[in-house]
């Protein structure tokens, strides 16, 4: 995306973070934002802000590990800033379908595992944390060597379509 902020793009005359804000605030009381940069615009959207704890931009897990660690509440609730199209039916799903073994809940759409789509315990800190100790960054890993229960939507589900090319953003508006 040629280095832009994904979630501070327009669209639909609103930044592409807006519209996940305003499905997800109605469930939470402690909206966290991972971000490593353009803190002051991303403020207005969240209770609390993260950063990664490494300025190269690691990935997912790092923003992951920041905001299981000042979360508030037992479970954290992972969506991608460029799905603007996730909608409060899928968010009640997963919050319904949330295990009680101390498992990660992910969504897998079409077999595939959808990491941005999860509903993580924050009691597994101590275990990302090892994982990101020992080198791993992909979220997915992290989280697949412990138990993950899944949330299955259909291959066409649109409210996980996320925004990665400039011709999806004006294509879909």
């Amino acid at each position: 995306m040629g280095g832009r902020d994904k979630g501070l793009l327009v669209w639909k005359d609103k930044p592409l973070i807006a519209h996940v804000q305003a499905i997800v605030r109605p469930f939470t009381d402690d909206l966290i934002i991972s971000c490593n940069r353009n803190a002051a615009r991303y403020r207005a959207y969240a209770d609390q802000l993260v950063e990664d704890s490494q300025k190269d931009f690691p990935g997912p897990l790092a923003g992951v590990l920041a905001g299981v660690s000042v979360a508030h509440h037992p479970w954290l609730l992972v969506l991608a800033c460029d799905a603007p199209n996730i909608d409060a039916a899928l968010i009640k799903a997963m919050l319904e379908a949330r295990p009680t073994t101390g498992a990660a809940l992910m969504i897998q759409q079409a077999g595939q595992w959808q990491p941005m789509f999860s509903l993580i315990p924050t009691a597994l800190l101590p275990q990302l944390n090892q994982a990101w100790d020992e080198g791993e960054r992909s979220l997915l890993r992290a989280l697949l060597k412990h138990e993950l229960v899944a949330l299955t939507c259909v291959s066409d589900d649109l409210r996980l379509s996320n925004f990665n090319t400039p011709e999806w953003l004006v294509g879909n508006h």
